[in-house]
């Protein structure tokens, strides 16, 4: 396995071509903006070398017997699904943000077992080049950025009716060797701090749509592919001279971006799907199961420190004991605890898949990804009404650190008695990181849209719910007699 430190020289030496704010790139490893959520990626690497950790963030590959880490595993147990959101909330707890690694761990897990499905049924070849990857992805400990979603276009239209046909990934044409790509990815969690694309549908596809069916992994630095970094609320803080207090969280941070591929060739080995359009829906909401159930992980160690911060506010407001204060932290931690049991619960429902790796309880996932579409949203809004509106209205580390006005915001930002002003200011905007800011994007809004919106889960808890099967309970406990109904 690599360690941290070779994870980032890894990236060096991968010429990327990205783009952020109109302006190429060259070195994205130390631009400002970036670097934060390249270290909270290196913290999967640095946690995983810690004896205290190892457990839960290493374990036995099914492949080769080697010691992997644990995402870029596939799941062999319940056991192991539990562990994988255990892990997310570690280190959920550990940067305070998204740490980018967990789309292609689901993605590993999705093309496995479907891959197994499609050659037993077609006679077709992928799963062996699959487990082949994954072998690759295992003794190199890739990061592999899972990307599913496409730009879609009009959303009323089918990929193959769009009036530009890229705004779905699909093939322009299929080779002896390999096939030809045109399209783009869109929201892609750590594109650039990625070793390699791992690409699948993103809807279930018809045959006159089989061109858009297709799977397959490519490097990063691959000869046509440009990321275009999203931005992010108040990211360009990160580009300050010396700014510290006024990023909240310094450390680290998640990015997002525009992944496109203007005919980029794909190698038969690495193809794993083409064209075989009846298994794209069982690769999407495979994935997406998986998905959900991390949400149950991930969230829940952000929640951790945004209650945690939560409180540290109320200590420097003087208001700790306040009931309605200890009142609102009681249902933070109500909210947090109930996604973090979902997650647990989906896991250890988990079942056995004919390629040998274990899936999570769909119905149970889908409910902890609609309740994560709902709970940070309300854990957000009472840790913004415990911090006060001096979150968003207090001056500037540099107006604090200023000769003019220094002495001014220490006496008029003052809380508590006995708690340091500094420490005050790092607090809140710690909790504006996570409320508004450039956390904001992986905490809230991702927490509503990714892995899907909410209607995707309502459709497939309407699909996994079983009502029929409920009614059938009801009828015998009451006694229905149905040739009575007309």
């Amino acid at each position: 396995m690599k360690t941290r430190e070779e994870y980032v020289e890894s990236l060096r030496k991968l010429n990327l071509k990205v783009y952020f704010m109109g302006e190429r790139i060259h070195n994205p490893v130390d631009h400002p903006v970036i670097r934060p959520s390249l270290n909270s990626i290196a913290m999967t690497y640095e946690l995983a070398e810690m004896e205290e950790y190892k457990d839960i963030m290493t374990t036995t590959s099914n492949l080769t017997g080697k010691t992997v880490n644990r995402f870029c595993h596939l799941h062999q147990s319940p056991e192991d699904l539990k562990n994988k959101v255990k892990m997310q909330r570690l280190l959920g707890q550990k940067t305070a943000s998204c740490f980018q690694r967990c789309v292609g761990m689901d993605a590993f897990n999705a093309i496995y077992s479907t891959t197994y499905e499609m050659d037993q049924a077609l006679g077709t070849e992928y799963h062996k080049r699959f487990v082949e990857y994954m072998k690759y992805v295992q003794d190199n400990d890739l990061v592999v950025d899972g990307a599913m979603t496409d730009p879609k276009g009009d959303r009323g239209l089918s990929p193959s009716q769009q009036e530009d046909p890229d705004l779905y990934v699909h093939i322009n044409e299929v080779r002896p060797d390999g096939i030809v790509v045109t399209g783009a990815k869109a929201h892609q969690t750590g594109a650039v701090n990625s070793h390699e694309h791992l690409i699948m549908p993103t809807i279930a596809i018809k045959e006159a749509d089989a061109d858009y069916a297709v799977s397959f992994a490519i490097e990063s630095d691959a000869e046509g592919i440009t990321m275009i970094y999203g931005r992010q609320s108040c990211d360009t803080r990160k580009m300050e001279e010396g700014a510290d207090i006024d990023l909240g969280n310094p450390m680290f941070g998640g990015h997002e971006a525009l992944v496109v591929f203007d005919h980029v060739f794909i190698p038969n080995e690495r193809v794993f799907m083409c064209k075989e359009y009846q298994f794209a829906g069982m690769m999407v909401e495979r994935f997406a199961g998986y998905h959900r159930q991390s949400y149950g992980g991930c969230k829940v160690g952000v929640g951790d420190v945004l209650i945690g911060a939560a409180a540290l506010a109320a200590d420097y407001n003087g208001v700790p004991k306040a009931s309605h204060i200890k009142d609102k932290l009681i249902e933070m931690i109500h909210l947090n605890e109930t996604l973090y049991a979902c997650g647990i619960a989906c896991s250890s429902e988990g079942v056995k898949m004919p390629a040998g790796n274990y899936m999570i309880d769909l119905l149970l996932a889908n409910v902890c990804k609609q309740n994560v579409t709902r709970f940070p949203y309300e854990i957000t809004r009472l840790a913004e009404d415990i911090a006060g509106g001096l979150m968003v209205t207090m001056p500037s580390e540099r107006d604090l650190h200023s000769e003019e006005t220094g002495d001014i915001v220490r006496k008029y930002l003052a809380g508590a008695k006995g708690k340091d002003t500094t420490n005050r200011m790092r607090i809140l905007r710690l909790i504006e990181n996570l409320t508004l800011g450039t956390a904001a994007v992986g905490y809230r809004t991702e927490s509503l849209h990714g892995a899907g919106s909410p209607q995707a889960q309502r459709i497939m808890i309407a699909r996994q719910g079983d009502l029929e099967a409920k009614k059938k309970m009801a009828r015998t406990i009451a006694r229905i007699d149905e040739s009575l109904d007309q």
